[in-house]
């Protein structure tokens, strides 16, 4: 048993060794996307573009029902976190595997608002570590609160709406603050795929 036990811990110290050396021109590329990032445009430049933009919505202007739903739903650790989440970054890396596909990407609503912020969409590993540092500035930075209302003004909901606040006046013509729970809930949806899970889509199927 002691021996199997020493094997093990000699093969799992193998796999972290070749996987430090692997991917250290990935986080090294990362870092620098990161540097040049955030050096062109810093964070709190990007916020205030954000929060001066049409689209933007405070957090206290959307409707409690949509928060929790979306927290929920998309991150449920979110409250917990620092930006990063191991147990669904975890899941993510085991699913795809037996998959062969990258078919789950285990970001936090931190992280998702860091590449809507700055990146592009492809999944291409640097981005990811790059998307990750910025996630860790914007948790540093600003409450969680402020996160989910940045999130929030800048999700894409389809048909050309961007943020939750356009997505409630063009979908129900209500007002951000005032979306109910099945509203909610189709929003919350839409967020999964854009294109086809929308409100207009779905109806049109019924």
């Amino acid at each position: 048993m002691r021996k199997f036990v020493k094997r093990l811990i000699c093969l799992l110290l193998v796999v972290v060794t070749v996987l430090g050396v692997v991917s250290f021109p990935i986080i090294k590329s990362g870092y620098s996307l990161y540097k040049e990032t955030i050096t062109n445009t810093p964070v709190e430049v990007k916020v205030e573009q954000i929060r001066s933009g049409d689209t933007y919505a405070a957090y206290e202007e959307i409707s409690p029902v949509f928060i929790d739903l979306l927290v929920r739903s998309e991150d449920r650790r979110f409250y917990s976190h620092s930006g990063f989440d191991i147990i669904s970054f975890s899941r993510a890396i085991v699913a795809n595997f037996f998959s062969r596909s990258y078919s789950q990407g285990g970001s936090t609503l931190t992280q998702q608002l860091a590449k809507n912020m700055y990146f592009s969409f492809e999944k291409q590993l640097e981005r990811k570590v790059a998307e990750l540092l910025v996630a860790f500035d914007l948790e540093r930075m600003y409450t969680k609160e402020e996160i989910l209302a940045l999130y929030c003004s800048m999700a894409y909901f389809g048909n050309r709406c961007y943020g939750v606040k356009q997505a409630a006046r063009f979908y129900y013509n209500t007002d951000v603050s005032q979306l109910d729970d099945i509203q909610s809930y189709q929003l919350v949806e839409t967020l999964k795929a854009p294109s086809v899970y929308n409100p207009s889509v779905m109806n049109d199927k019924r």
